[in-house]
């Protein structure tokens, strides 16, 4: 049974690996964008539930053809402070005004999850949920947030900010589970494996 992880997220292949999962990463290449603008007035754990759908759906085919028998997984994550939803920043413009919002603030970062599992090469069973996480961050100088924006690293990262990287030095506290806020809820995922008759147990890959 291949473990196939339906993600470019380097921190989410990290969480995996350090669980005792090796995956095989198929990015989805899904636009994001147009997923989200194709639904109507969704909740948060909506949104970002049907945009790890999107992304485990668009490599079934690919995985199907190269594993029989598998099970793909997809995520998605965003920060929702001040009733916004906030995913990528992409620019440090972009960034730049996140930071002053989640400065000293509280937001709760949602990751969406999707299991598909594959037998045979076709889908058979399917599970999806989210996880909730607040988080508590600090109130970084101007000078920090600044250097923190010319690493690079908010830009390419849900709710500009990362717990297991630099932006950890930003991050005062968090309620909930630290592995969703990296992008990946290990306790939810292995709930989901279960609802598609898999023990994670059975994925480890210890040798």
């Amino acid at each position: 049974m291949r473990f196939v992880l339906a993600s470019a997220s380097p921190a989410r292949l990290s969480v995996l690996r350090a669980a005792g999962i090796e995956p095989s990463v198929v990015v989805s290449g899904v636009d994001e964008d147009a997923v989200a603008a194709a639904l109507t007035d969704p909740r948060p754990d909506e949104l970002v539930t049907a945009l790890a759908v999107a992304k485990a759906e668009a490599v079934l085919e690919t995985v199907a053809g190269t594993h029989g028998d598998a099970v793909i997984v997809g995520c998605d994550s965003m920060l929702s402070i001040e009733g916004e939803m906030l995913g990528k920043p992409g620019t440090p413009e972009a960034a730049r005004k996140r930071w002053a919002q989640l400065a000293g603030n509280t937001g709760e970062l949602l990751t969406g999850h999707a299991v598909l599992r594959l037998e045979g090469g076709k889908a058979t069973r399917r599970a999806t949920g989210s996880q909730t996480t607040t988080v508590r961050f600090a109130d970084p100088s101007p000078e920090e947030i600044e250097a923190y924006i010319g690493t690079g690293e908010p830009l390419a990262v849900a709710g500009a900010f990362t717990l297991d990287g630099l932006g950890g030095w930003f991050v005062e506290g968090i309620d909930g589970d630290p592995s969703s806020v990296i992008g990946i809820s290990l306790p939810l995922t292995r709930r989901l494996l279960a609802q598609v008759g898999l023990t994670v147990t059975d994925l480890w890959s210890l040798t």
